[in-house]
């Protein structure tokens, strides 16, 4: 089952170094805004990729609006990492400070 997390409890997180943001979207989705320090991993590439996201850290997984991060944390899952979640309503819902 995948567990989610308000933008403004991911914030709060991030800026705290709590945990890992990783962000799942395109590369140009992903130049045109996203969240400070977050690691970007798109989708397809995640599995290729796991030794890139630490399995004793919590991580945060973030889309566009939740959908391909909701399957990004089952991955992760399935691939053994347990503190794992997903951002309620991806970025569209995001609303702290971005960088591009």
């Amino acid at each position: 089952m995948v567990r989610h997390l308000s933008p403004e409890r991911v914030e709060s997180m991030a800026r705290s170094g709590q945990a890992l943001v990783v962000d799942v979207r395109e590369g140009s989705e992903y130049r045109t805004g996203h969240i400070p320090r977050s690691k970007h991993i798109s989708l397809g590439q995640l599995l290729q990729r796991l030794r890139e996201v630490p399995k004793d850290k919590t991580v945060v997984v973030v889309c566009r609006s939740g959908s391909r991060s909701s399957r990004a944390v089952e991955m992760l899952m399935e691939a053994g990492y347990r503190n794992v979640y997903n951002m309620s309503g991806g970025m569209q819902r995001w609303s702290g400070p971005t960088v591009s």
